[in-house]
């Protein structure tokens, strides 16, 4: 497939965006091919020459570019793209008929565009609405239970977009706000609290004291690796390098997650705070804010805050007249699960492909641009906020020793209602589940921290929700996924889901996930089947070993982690004798 050619293109509406980004080259790649798609709709070969020719990257790496991200588009496109979520949780909600139903209305197949040029639809993988499930991303409005029969009688720009989604649990130490506030009303977010940690910081703190205080609170990172922050911001602070940088990771991709999504749209500043007080204590003058590109809403209530929070003395040179100066850019994913491990997050940040770097070294030391970085979750960054509002003292009076404070879960799938819930560590599973209002139907399993996770049979819901607890029982925490599927449920098909899902996000950069997640969706498509062989099982088992500890990074090494669990919780649906 090759570029358009015989077009001609008025390259003076790009000129300016061309002239903004020019002086910083190659690092403003993806925001110049993001501005000029906006305008054209789609990338032609003269406007990926023209960027090219002005952040000075060859075509050839600017095409690789391109290819890699599944929302830039080298041809045409309908002027509104119907993303229909047909990943593991909207699928066991339905998300193939809607699909199906969706297609037939508009006579075309899945990567088609209608004759008018007015739709074009795909079948993408997780979108991050799982609790609207089954979802679809429409032009930029994130749909909730797609309703067939309001589109077929009007626009589809006519139905409604998605709430903000069930937010629940209790204390609301992070989602207090969601929901509740208009989350740009800067000074409700102040006469709530909003930026009191940030004074206690800016006022009376050392950045030392601000570490210490973290370590001592034992928060850990909320995106699934568990690693201690405070120790993360110290190695960071203590790094030698020209610049430290922090960088917030919302590039929320893990199916079955999407409790970021609500806080940054439902809380936005509270994400700043926590940028802004981390920053603060490694000593870094810039933030990155990374966003999934199909985050549409969340980029643009975050960008509104980020101006706001400038013109109200927030960000920016002497913040608070302390003396501090950060600012914060905010920068769009374009569609690849693997930007949510952290170098291939950095490396896209560089207008690069989101190819996963070998460790060490480590961020800490040499990180994004080759400088110390700390890189945390949106939850992570927010408990931050917390606890420097209110002491690590105070963060330790719920949750465990081990798992103190809060955690926000994500509750999906065969539940009564959807959604975010905020919760002592050491709350059970199925206390989380009746918070949700409880199972639909029989439970068959649960599966717990995503599709990198592990399934639980229905004799495991008294765990305790911690760190140990859940390790104790052979489970992991993960993002704070909790998906639930009922007995009217085929779990091999879920099984199916779960494995496209990771052949369809492997980025290709070593052969053992590359080619071990391909072999996997063979296999268990199989076994869905009933066609599989009593030596599938086997060669499933070696093909999950085989990934599990020679893959490059984490999306790789965690590609077969559910099926395994499976295997072992569930062997009778495995029995192909």
């Amino acid at each position: 497939m090759t570029f358009v050619e015989t077009e001609t293109f008025d390259l003076s509406k790009l000129n300016p965006i061309l002239e903004k980004y020019r002086s910083e080259g190659r690092t403003q790649l993806l925001p110049a091919l993001w501005a000029a798609q906006d305008i054209y709709g789609y990338l032609s070969e003269p406007v990926v020459i023209a960027i090219c020719n002005a952040l000075g990257v060859p075509f050839s790496e600017a095409y690789g570019v391109i290819e890699f991200y599944t929302m830039f588009y080298k041809e045409p496109v309908g002027r509104t793209i119907v993303r229909v979520c047909t990943g593991p949780m909207c699928t066991q909600m339905g998300a193939k008929e809607t699909l199906d139903a969706i297609c037939g209305y508009l006579q075309v197949e899945p990567g088609e565009t209608t004759e008018d040029g007015r739709y074009t639809v795909e079948a993408v993988e997780c979108l991050g609405l799982c609790d609207h499930a089954p979802a679809a991303l429409v032009g930029e409005t994130p749909v909730a239970k797609f309703d067939i029969e309001k589109f077929s009688h009007g626009a589809l720009e006519d139905i409604p977009p998605a709430p903000l989604g069930v937010i629940g649990g209790e204390p609301r130490w992070l989602t207090g706000r969601c929901g509740v506030n208009d989350p740009l009303d800067i000074d409700a977010f102040e006469a709530s609290g909003g930026f009191s940690g940030l004074r206690k910081v800016l006022g009376a703190l050392s950045p030392d004291d601000v570490i210490e205080e973290i370590v001592s609170s034992g928060l850990s990172g909320r995106g699934g690796a568990a690693f201690p922050t405070g120790l993360k911001w110290r190695f960071t602070a203590q790094a030698e390098g020209e610049t430290h940088y922090l960088v917030c990771n919302g590039d929320e991709s893990e199916p079955g997650t999407f409790k970021d999504r609500v806080l940054m749209e439902g809380d936005p500043f509270q994400v700043l705070e926590g940028m802004l007080i981390a920053g603060y204590a490694i000593g870094a003058r810039k933030g990155y804010i990374y966003v999934r590109g199909e985050y549409y809403r969340a980029r643009e209530i975050l960008q509104k805050a980020i101006e706001i929070a400038h013109q109200r003395g927030f960000l920016g040179e002497n913040i608070l007249d302390s003396g501090f100066a950060f600012d914060i850019e905010l920068r769009a994913g374009a569609g690849a699960y693997v930007c949510g491990e952290e170098t291939a997050l950095f490396e896209s940040i560089e207008g690069k492909r989101g190819y996963p770097r070998l460790k060490p070294p480590y961020p800490t030391t040499e990180g994004l641009f080759g400088q110390p970085t700390a890189i945390n979750n949106v939850e992570t960054l927010c408990s931050a906020s917390w606890i420097m509002a209110h002491g690590a003292d105070a963060y330790r009076t719920l949750g465990t020793e081990k798992s103190p404070g809060t955690k926000l879960f994500c509750l999906s799938g065969d539940v009564r209602h959807p959604g975010v819930y905020e919760a002592p560590f050491g709350t059970t599973m199925r206390e989380l589940i009746d918070m949700a209002g409880g199972v639909v139907g029989d439970l068959q399993a649960v599966l717990v921290g995503g599709a990198a996770g592990s399934f639980a049979t229905p004799q495991q819901i008294d765990v305790p929700m911690s760190f140990e607890g859940l390790s104790e029982t052979g489970l992991s925490l993960g993002s704070g996924v909790i998906n639930v599927i009922n007995t009217d449920r085929d779990l091999r098909n879920i099984l199916v889901d779960l494995a496209h899902f990771f052949a369809h996000e492997s980025c290709g950069k070593c052969f053992p996930c590359q080619l071990g997640t391909q072999r996997q969706l063979e296999i268990v498509s199989r076994i869905a089947q009933g066609t599989s062989k009593p030596t599938d099982i086997q060669a499933l088992k070696d093909v999950i070993f085989t990934m599990t500890n020679t893959s490059f990074c984490g999306l790789g090494m965690t590609a077969g982690t559910a099926i395994e669990s499976a295997l072992a919780q569930f062997p009778d649906m495995f029995d192909v004798s």
